[in-house]
């Protein structure tokens, strides 16, 4: 039986093929190096983190995630929820939050729930993956599974918005948080100790409706990781590391930059560090390779 066990929430960017299915093969090989068991809610939807503001309206929106909580409970019911993804994280929380408020709204959801056989009683923990690490597992611990210390390479922290605004992780700065720069220390590395831009949106969305705007944050939150000497980025969100990553060229084309910066998962670090092997920790899933971690793995 695993030490911890967690009813788990995926999110649709973690699916085979999906932007960020590279994020879920790290936190699997994380997973089973930490002894952590994530039980897949059954059936679970997506949580509307960006169409269910469009015009929905409010309760299907906090509906969507509700039905996966209600599902949870059902299929793993002494369970925490987890999400890996910033967006899923911050729906559910959400959600949770909102109807342990407001008991008008409450009962419509199980209303709407009642005609899918579901009935919520919102009663257990919403939480990313990072409050599990640092909670549960404590930085101390994780430190102790590093095989490969990830020497000689200065890494900025990008925790971005979501994982940060408005709930943010227990005891952290909203302005300063300092978690992935401990867990950056945590595995041998070098944390950039200045680097303003660390919870600066990145524009999530709007890289395709208004991308010029987006870009405009992205070069930005980039510019400053060079200016504090990072070799690469790390970050919790997926939205955060797909739009930091992808549109890197395109910069470069519009402001003349020369821009070239990996953008990794806290998890492909963790696993990198725990000795794993450069597939195991999913670096063949980047788009910018980042070569210093795949010849740690490779040793």
């Amino acid at each position: 039986m695993a030490k911890h066990s967690y009813s788990f929430y995926p999110g649709c960017s973690s699916q085979k093929a999906a932007s960020s299915s590279n994020y879920q093969v790290s936190v699997d090989t994380m997973c089973k190096e930490l002894d952590i068991e994530l039980n897949e809610i059954p059936d679970w939807n997506c949580c509307s983190a960006s169409i269910g503001y469009a015009g929905g309206g409010e309760l299907p929106r906090l509906a969507l995630s509700a039905r996966n909580m209600a599902l949870s409970e059902e299929a793993h019911p002494d369970q925490d929820i987890v999400a890996t993804c910033a967006a899923c994280w911050l729906a559910t929380r959400e959600t949770q939050e909102r109807l342990n408020d407001d008991d008008e709204l409450m009962a419509e959801t199980n209303t709407a729930l009642a005609e899918a056989g579901l009935k919520l009683k919102n009663d257990k923990k919403v939480r990313h993956m990072v409050e599990v690490l640092i909670e549960d597992i404590g930085y101390e611990e994780l430190g102790k599974h590093v095989k490969k210390p990830l020497e000689g390479i200065k890494i900025a922290g990008y925790v971005g918005c979501q994982t940060n605004r408005p709930f943010g992780i227990a005891g952290e700065s909203f302005e300063n948080p300092k978690y992935l720069d401990k867990l950056i220390e945590t595995v041998g590395a070098e944390a950039c100790d200045n680097y303003e831009k660390k919870v600066s949106c990145c524009g999530g969305a709007l890289a395709f409706s208004e991308p010029e705007k987006s870009q405009a944050l992205i070069k930005d939150i980039i510019e400053s990781a060079y200016d504090n000497g990072a070799d690469m980025i790390v970050t919790p969100c997926p939205v955060c590391q797909m739009n930091t990553e992808v549109y890197q060229d395109q910069i470069n084309a519009t402001y003349g930059t020369k821009f070239k910066m990996p953008v990794v998962y806290y998890s492909t670090l963790m696993s990198v560090a725990y000795g794993k092997s450069a597939k195991e920790a999913a670096l063949n899933g980047q788009i910018i390779k980042a070569k210093q971690l795949e010849e740690i793995a490779g040793k």
